[in-house]
């Protein structure tokens, strides 16, 4: 395989994530003591890396339909996988948690602490409402890249793909500064959650694979030891602000579901306990930070594929 048609096939998207994954490969070589699966991560992350790198030059190169899909729609599934490695690595390295400050800011910020002042509104109906709408974060994603690949260019979609990547991958890096496992789990009482905050149909259920996403369930014996840290920043702020802002720009036919959604969704992330009120501060900060970045980030990487390409 010839490696410049290889770094020249490379999409956006693939650079940004082998950077990341060599990224997460340095620091479980460097801190190999702490943690615990650092072996097998480390030659999961380089056979994802030579994978993504093949499957980019051969889509360059046969440029089948099948192909091309799976080169662009990867990313999708492949941001949860990193998710879940990093749940590994983050308390590991960084074993303190930050809670007390995030709650003592929301406090000076407000007088009160968010969550609590907000249940006095609590109603199962409106609790409903707010279940769908935080689960809707996992369609969002979809409602967009399905709008972006019918509706406009390979190259249109390749950017939109990129700032949402590129986003996730901002956040990931807030945890590892600053880890907190959320209110409901230090303002509240993590197990009273469905007797406080009942809902009807679907909120049992939506709530417990949100908790299985983090590795944990309502008869988990110590749940904060097991929680994923991925507070701070608000990642559902900061992402759905990015697909609001790229529906919008793209115009695709749904934004205006998309944008109600997402509001209902960042609001959510209050009422049902998960976010102090400073992370979706941040993740509104990280946003605007991804959109300026990413496209600069882009446009290097673009002229330098269209650079190469002429040599």
């Amino acid at each position: 395989m010839d490696i410049r048609k290889t770094y020249t096939a490379l999409s956006p998207v693939d650079f940004i994530s082998i950077v990341f994954l060599m990224f997460l490969l340095i620091l479980n070589a460097v801190f190999y003591e702490r943690i615990a699966y650092y072996a097998a991560m480390i030659v999961v992350n380089l056979v994802i890396i030579a994978a993504v790198a093949v499957l980019a030059f051969q889509a360059d190169k046969k440029k089948t339909v099948f192909l091309s899909a799976l080169h662009r729609w990867y990313c999708y599934p492949f941001i949860f996988f990193i998710f879940k490695e990093i749940y590994f690595m983050v308390h590991p390295i960084h074993p303190e948690d930050y809670d007390r400050l995030l709650s003592a800011a929301d406090h000076w910020i407000f007088g009160v602490y968010p969550t609590q002042w907000m249940a006095q509104f609590a109603n199962p109906i409106l609790t409903e409402i707010f279940q769908i709408s935080y689960f809707s974060y996992y369609i969002l994603f979809v409602i967009l890249g399905v709008g972006l690949y019918r509706e406009h260019s390979a190259e249109e979609f390749d950017r939109g793909a990129f700032l949402i990547v590129y986003g996730f991958y901002l956040s990931y890096l807030g945890y590892f500064l600053l880890p907190a496992v959320g209110p409901r789990f230090t303002l509240h009482n993590f197990y009273a959650l469905n007797q406080e905050l009942p809902g009807l149909l679907c909120t049992p259920w939506m709530r417990a694979v949100i908790n299985a996403g983090e590795s944990i369930s309502s008869t988990t014996p110590n749940v904060l030891a097991s929680v994923q840290r991925d507070v701070f920043p608000s990642g559902h702020t900061e992402m759905t602000l990015i697909v609001i802002y790229l529906s919008h720009c793209y115009k695709i036919r749904l934004r205006w579901l998309v944008t109600g959604l997402g509001i209902l969704l960042i609001i959510s992330t209050i009422y049902l306990r998960y976010h102090y009120v400073v992370d979706l501060l941040a993740g509104a900060i990280f946003f605007l930070f991804a959109v300026w970045s990413g496209n600069l980030i882009q446009r290097w990487v673009f002229q330098d594929r269209v650079r190469r390409r002429q040599l």
